[in-house]
């Protein structure tokens, strides 16, 4: 016990860091404490959750996740995978935008799990318009994001497991884009008791960014009077920030505690399993989600969700259904969230996995 105690205090030290960083940045340059950072931080689709799993749960996920999608909520649940396991995640975004989830994670020995991940966010063709030709002018522009990801994770312990990813993020409208490198990193503890589940992740660790390109250069004379030749012309953009974000979760076998034991058979009937996480971000301000997934005889799966401090999103609601047999694994999920004056955002993920 002397042991699990240290490496909790040891999570909880470092886990706090980040949180100091975003609450110094959010106060910075305010009045009385009041939040001052919203759509400070570029790179917005990093903040797009993954899977249909955890958005049904309304992104209270981080102590759930042992899945594909764990390497974007939160690397150390990959340790948690027996096998080979594939995940393809699909959102049908708002305005016709789509964001796009496909990953593997690879078994490294008894222990650790090696991953790769691809993350995209894209509008196809928007026509571009003019005041003088509202309908378009024939041409037209794009928007295309990714983040490119390589992630390592393992038991450390027979109850902690730490995770981390290294990513490569670019960002992209007509002819500009913007890219670099960040990380993330994750731990899980989780216990025999009532299956409880405690977890510490943080994402999006990396330098400033800023945008380049050829629409930045312009011809031109700088007085239009004088006669001399036209000079090229430099435009410089600020640069900008990654959404920070530090997510702590908990999660618990709630059929346990009915039941009266300390842990269910894998094979039950029936499990209840709530969960809640707190999140905070460098240009938003702190959320707290709750949610509970009911799994029927582990074929049928359904799920609730609610998000506080969103202004957006809130309720959330989901099922899944999975199929078991010969070493094979296989899983659809579906989500909706509904979204405040604009509609509901649809996700459908598909993963499989072979023991």
């Amino acid at each position: 016990m002397k042991i699990i105690r240290q490496i909790l205090a040891l999570a909880l030290f470092t886990c706090s860091l980040p949180i100091m960083m975003i609450a110094e940045e959010n106060v910075s340059g305010s009045s009385g404490g009041d939040f001052r950072k919203v759509g400070a931080a570029g790179a917005q689709f990093l903040k797009i959750g993954v899977g249909a799993r955890a958005s049904a749960l309304a992104g209270a996920y981080g102590s759930l996740a042992n899945d594909v999608t764990a390497m974007y909520w939160n690397p150390a649940g990959i340790s948690d995978i027996s096998g080979i396991a594939a995940n393809i995640s699909y959102t049908q975004w708002f305005a016709g935008f789509s964001h796009n989830f496909a990953g593997l994670v690879l078994p490294l020995g008894e222990s650790y799990r090696l991953g790769v991940s691809l993350t995209s966010f894209s509008s196809g063709n928007i026509p571009i318009t003019t005041l003088e030709k509202s309908n378009g002018t024939g041409a037209s522009y794009s928007i295309s994001d990714f983040a490119f990801g390589a992630t390592f994770g393992g038991y450390i312990t027979n109850e902690f497991a730490f995770g981390a990813s290294l990513k490569y993020i670019q960002n992209s409208f007509a002819s500009l884009a913007s890219s670099g490198m960040a990380f993330d990193i994750g731990t899980l503890y989780k216990t025999d008791y009532k299956d409880t589940r405690l977890s510490f992740s943080i994402s999006n660790l990396g330098g400033q960014q800023n945008y380049t390109g050829a629409d930045l250069t312009r011809q031109g004379k700088i007085v239009s009077e004088l006669s001399s030749s036209p000079l090229e012309q430099q435009l410089l953009t600020n640069p900008y920030n990654l959404p920070l974000i530090f997510r702590a979760g908990l999660s618990t076998d709630i059929t346990a505690f009915i039941d009266g034991v300390d842990k269910l058979d894998a094979d039950a009937e029936h499990r209840i399993v709530g969960a809640l996480q707190f999140e905070t971000l460098s240009d938003t301000p702190e959320m707290l989600s709750f949610g509970a997934e009911y799994t029927w005889k582990n074929l049928l799966a359904l799920r609730a969700g609610y998000r506080y401090g969103h202004d957006s999103f809130n309720f959330a609601g989901g099922l899944g259904i999975k199929y078991v047999g010969g070493g094979f694994d296989g899983q659809i999920d579906y989500s909706a969230n509904p979204a405040t004056n604009i509609g509901l955002v649809h996700r459908i993920s598909v993963g499989i996995k072979m023991d």
